[in-house]
């Protein structure tokens, strides 16, 4: 495994130059290892998002050994600067790219266009191209069960919810949260919060303390890193994870996290571009999956919100149950999904209002 200095990879990408890299094609490799270039949003020790993929990238390596060799670069804004560490992963010899978060996706399209011989997969995007896969996790499933808890478990009827970004897939995630929450208690409110970043623990912290002085009793986060539940110990309320377990940093706080699994999907799209039967797809997985699923249930979940949570992990499994099943209300009354309709994925995806509940 090779681990790119940032620095020396953009200034090397800056000195290649876009029009001497138009629509060069990278000839497949006589001999070997197939290369793999992974490109992290956060640094691999957020224990939250960028974490977790370079654990799947770990499971690449323990599978195919020596027949493989990847390299990885954490900590990359979204815009021109991903846009050029793709593009050097590319011109350096990876045969396949994953790129790892929702904006990282225009500059992989771009990419991908000048290097048809390499194969790039995009997550948490929504556009493909003939050597450009997506894949998503439904992470909203696992937000319905966190909302579940939160209905039983909030004495306060307020529930703090820190945002990265109002993009679609985090704002689906407040949406079902609150929605199943409310299923249990119609009187919660649920006040958000931005940081507009993956990665600040900082900023999430800071979050965290105001929505507690405005009255959150739980703390739920869609940022990367573990500073949410840690302040949430430390205030003595209660917090769900992100990404990964994070119960050794909120013991008392830490109600349970949605954790995203990599490692199969890794492994199966490795396979097949290096057996060639690679093809572009759009991909939604779940709880039924495994890409997504529950951390084991803190001591703060009580009886009751223990059968809630598993009723809506188990029907959301057996399909019995759809987080957003309507009728659906946004914020200001307007009947978003009619009674009985479940939207799709590309619907959800599109998501940019709020349901009944949510301030933000």
């Amino acid at each position: 495994m090779l681990h790119v200095d940032r620095r020396r990879l953009l200034l090397g990408a800056a000195a290649l130059g876009t029009t001497a890299l138009a629509g060069r094609i990278l000839p497949a490799r006589a001999a070997g290892p197939f290369q793999i270039g992974f490109l992290y949003v956060g640094p691999v020790g957020d224990f939250g998002w960028s974490y977790q993929h370079d654990k799947g990238r770990k499971a690449v390596e323990a599978k195919f050994g020596d027949q493989v060799k990847t390299s990885f670069v954490e900590s990359v804004a979204e815009g021109p600067d991903s846009e050029r560490v793709i593009r050097q992963l590319a011109s350096g010899g990876s045969q396949l790219i994953f790129s790892t978060s929702f904006g990282f996706m225009n500059s992989a399209l771009k990419v991908a266009k000048q290097f048809p011989a390499v194969k790039f997969e995009q997550a948490t995007g929504y556009k493909t191209a003939p050597n450009v896969a997506e894949y998503n996790g439904r992470f909203y499933e696992g937000r319905a069960v966190c909302g579940a808890i939160a209905g039983h478990v909030s004495k306060s009827g307020v529930i703090g919810y820190v945002g990265s970004f109002p993009i679609p897939e985090v704002v689906m995630g407040i949406n079902a949260f609150t929605l199943a929450a409310r299923k249990i208690n119609p009187a919660i409110k649920v006040k958000v919060i931005w940081v507009n970043s993956w990665f600040d623990p900082g900023k999430e912290a800071d979050a965290a303390k105001s929505l507690i002085d405005q009255g959150a009793d739980i703390i739920c986060t869609h940022t990367d890193s573990s500073a949410i539940v840690q302040t949430a110990e430390a205030r003595g309320v209660h917090a769900f994870g992100q990404d990964s377990d994070m119960k050794q940093f909120g013991p008392n706080a830490h109600l349970t996290a949605i954790v995203n699994h990599w490692d199969d999907y890794y492994i199966a799209r490795t396979k097949a571009a290096m057996d060639g039967s690679w093809k572009e797809q759009s991909v939604w997985e779940g709880l039924k999956d495994g890409i997504v699923e529950m951390a084991p249930y803190g001591p703060g979940v009580t009886d009751a919100a223990r059968a809630a949570a598993e009723a809506t992990r188990t029907g959301i499994i057996a399909g019995t149950l759809h987080p957003f099943t309507g009728p659906v209300k946004d914020n200001k009354g307007t009947v978003r999904i009619a009674a009985g309709a479940t939207p799709g994925d590309a619907d959800l995806f599109k998501q940019d209002w709020y349901v009944e509940g949510v301030q933000a």
